[in-house]
């Protein structure tokens, strides 16, 4: 727990310094971290997608001719609500799992 504890100060350390926490936090991690983080289990994608729908709005491509405007902080913002909520549905989905496998033990 001290070597996560260290490791996140240096990380904060270094964020202040170069003024981007995330950016800072997604380089310090390992390859194989990033690549199990990038593949969203396919149901928490398809909530994800239409959550994200639902902010932008839902009307469908084939009729309207749709074009999104926004600013590079609002760009940004929806994309930490996006991963804020995958992050939520898979920790949630695996719960659910965790539940599932003690109540199938107790059975």
């Amino acid at each position: 727990m001290k070597n996560s504890s260290n490791r996140l100060h240096d990380i904060l350390n270094d964020a202040s310094e170069s003024g981007n926490p995330l950016e800072t936090y997604i380089q310090s991690l390992s390859p194989e971290t990033l690549a199990q983080l990038s593949k969203p289990d396919p149901e928490v994608l398809q909530v994800m997608e239409r959550n994200i729908v639902g902010m932008l709005g839902g009307l469908p491509a084939e009729q309207f001719e749709i074009s999104v405007t926004t600013s590079r902080e609002h760009l940004g913002r929806l994309l930490a609500s996006a991963m804020m909520s995958g992050y939520f549905l898979n920790n949630a989905k695996h719960r659910m799992a965790l539940d599932r496998s003690f109540q199938d033990m107790e059975e």
